[in-house]
């Protein structure tokens, strides 16, 4: 039922956007590409985040270098964005439109993730047609100011232990330390955002967490 491709491609999921960069972000994801990440997620947002045509001609860079190398390039939120460059596939939280009207928007053959923080999020998620589930945080994050308390790796447990396969990706305070017990708990990845794009060398954060999942 699950596609196991999109499995394949959480292993080691990167998520970024020009706000989480103190360099430039076509530099920073290249070297994270290079240091192996499987996946990309564009999410710009926060103080200072990017709007209308600039947001678009960042986007369109990012989606080119992952075009060039292979990986899927996700938008975070923003439909309206995703269609106009026909990205891979849109991630939504929970209080964005369900993952079924989403689909709908996209048409067929896209990717759709859907975050969630509790076992009964996590099944309606599927019940609406996600490819993935983005389960968080697990760890302490600062990134997100709004960010929900922290399960720790108890919801990948649980949902595993219910016979639950969806493809997952634990997300939130996520580091070459960590990581490996995110992958114990449960789950097929792990995704970050200031471990690499913040990181004092990118591509060797990268390659560090890459070889902690792998």
């Amino acid at each position: 039922m699950w596609n196991e491709e999109v499995r394949a491609k959480l292993q080691l999921y990167f998520i970024m956007g020009s706000t989480n960069c103190t360099e430039d972000p076509e530099k920073v994801l290249f070297q994270a590409i290079s240091g192996g990440i499987s996946m990309f997620q564009f999410r710009e947002k926060g103080t200072d985040a990017l709007t209308g045509s600039e947001k678009k001609n960042l986007a369109r860079k990012l989606q080119q270098l992952c075009k060039d190398h292979g990986i899927p390039f996700i938008i975070n939120d923003d439909i309206e964005l995703a269609l106009a460059l026909n990205a891979d596939g849109v991630h939504i939280g929970q209080d964005d439109e369900d993952a079924g009207a989403v689909r709908k928007i996209l048409g067929e053959g896209k990717i759709v993730g859907v975050s969630a923080h509790t076992l009964a999020e996590v099944e309606k998620a599927i019940e609406d047609g996600a490819d993935y589930i983005g389960a968080g945080p697990i760890y302490p994050t600062r990134t997100k100011t709004d960010a929900k308390p922290v399960k720790g790796t108890s919801l990948l447990e649980e949902v595993r232990n219910c016979g639950i396969l969806i493809p997952i990706v634990g997300i939130g305070g996520i580091t070459a330390e960590n990581a490996r017990a995110v992958i114990e708990a449960g789950a097929d990845g792990v995704s970050v955002i200031t471990s690499i794009s913040l990181a004092e060398d990118v591509y060797k954060s990268a390659a560090a967490l890459k070889k902690s999942v792998s």
